[in-house]
């Protein structure tokens, strides 16, 4: 029991670094207007700033995603904290636009780092028949970390003194927290080999897999397409449309996004894989549904409404998606191909945002945003026609 009690005790306190960790990613989000007024750029400048963060995280994932298998978690959750605390540093010295490149770029590179390594670290720690309850913690500590920032820097900017130096300065002291935590921890990887033997992952997908891959894929794309538009782009059609200037509001509704994730996930849990993949589908065309209505009819509880329907679908679609394709691969190819699954996902948050961002000068931000809402529509009803004449097999 004491042992078990242990166990469960690093657990939580790994998980706690992880959403320290994650916290810091989605930070500035309902401060981009506020930069905006600071250094007059346009929207697409906001959406080529955020996006940057995703390509920082394909590239950790393809080059140096299974670098804790060889040096082991601590060294590089420590490296991650590094990362997240200079990339905290960027934004409370910006004073021109390249700092917001700057502290994107290096909180990609931190979250790239914690999202494997922190996952394993979680569910190595739990004492044995625990990896079902870690897998959970895991999962709910990732996605409420990203909700918790909006949510914390959108009431400082909004009651505190110094919008945009406060948020980032109490994020910094939380990674010194951590970092203490950390250095505390005990490492799970019993057998370490030195750097030079870490090499870049190849992302694959074997023949056999493709059938489940591409449906899962598709969605895991749409779903980090919605979160992606909603981080970067809800706070100026908040504030432009909706006359909702309360920074509070808007990172509570982007919160909203990835706490109603994680009740997604936890439900995927109980319904299984070949229901969730499709249900999951369903939820994400219910939250673009929403989302169009709320472009077109400028109403606020909409806005609310897509983000806890898209992302509670969000929730269901990728763990169901991570289930099929996990219980598809070869064990020898398992990790190459969740790698390329998180690769697809991470482009969803990128390459559609910026798309966003180019369309918004010709077709304003409404007309943007149901030119995208109708591209990932496609996608969704694509990909739920083909699960629902071809199912994920129960023993995925």
């Amino acid at each position: 029991m004491a042992g078990d009690r242990r166990g469960w005790r690093v657990c939580l306190l790994g998980g706690a670094v992880f959403a320290v960790c994650m916290t810091g990613t989605t930070l500035p989000t309902p401060l981009y207007p506020l930069y905006q007024q600071k250094f007059g750029f346009s929207e697409l400048t906001v959406t080529v700033v955020y996006a940057a963060y995703a390509f920082a995280v394909i590239g950790v994932l393809l080059l140096a995603g299974n670098a804790s298998d060889a040096v082991g978690r601590r060294p590089v959750l420590l490296w991650g904290l590094g990362c997240a605390a200079a990339s905290a540093v960027c934004f409370l010295c910006a004073t021109a636009l390249g700092w917001l490149y700057a502290g994107r770029l290096l909180s990609g590179l931190s979250a790239g780092l914690f999202t494997g390594a922190a996952t394993a670290y979680v569910m190595e720690s739990a004492p044995p028949g625990g990896t079902a309850r870690a897998t959970f913690v895991a999962t709910a500590v990732n996605m409420g970390g990203l909700g918790c920032g909006p949510l914390l820097a959108g009431i400082l900017a909004e009651y505190a003194p110094w919008p945009l130096y406060l948020p980032f300065a109490t994020h910094l002291a939380l990674v010194a927290c951590s970092t203490a935590v950390l250095l505390r921890l005990p490492e799970t990887v019993a057998e370490r080999r030195p750097l030079s033997t870490v090499r870049p992952q190849r992302p694959g997908v074997p023949p056999r897999v493709r059938p489940v891959f591409g449906p899962a894929a598709a969605a895991s794309f749409v779903g980090f397409a919605l979160f992606g538009v909603f981080t970067a782009v809800s706070p100026a059609f908040l504030a432009e449309y909706l006359d909702v200037t309360d920074h509070a509001v808007s990172g509570l509704v982007v919160a909203l996004a990835f706490f109603s994730s994680t009740g997604g996930q936890l439900a995927a849990g109980r319904v299984g894989t070949v229901r969730a993949l499709p249900l999951g589908c369903a939820g994400l065309l219910a939250g673009l549904a929403l989302l169009a209505g709320a472009l077109h009819r400028d109403l606020l509880s909409l806005v609310v409404l897509s983000a806890v329907t898209g992302g509670f679908g969000q929730g269901l679609a990728f763990r169901g998606a991570l289930s099929a394709v996990s219980g598809a691969s070869p064990p020898d190819r398992r990790a190459a191909v969740i790698s390329t699954l998180f690769v697809v996902a991470y482009l969803g948050i990128s390459v559609p945002v910026i798309g966003v961002g180019l369309l918004t000068g010709p077709m304003g931000l409404e007309g943007a945003g149901l030119v995208f809402i109708a591209c990932m529509g496609v996608l969704v009803v694509a990909s739920t026609g083909y699960l629902l004449r071809r199912p994920v097999p129960a023993g995925t």
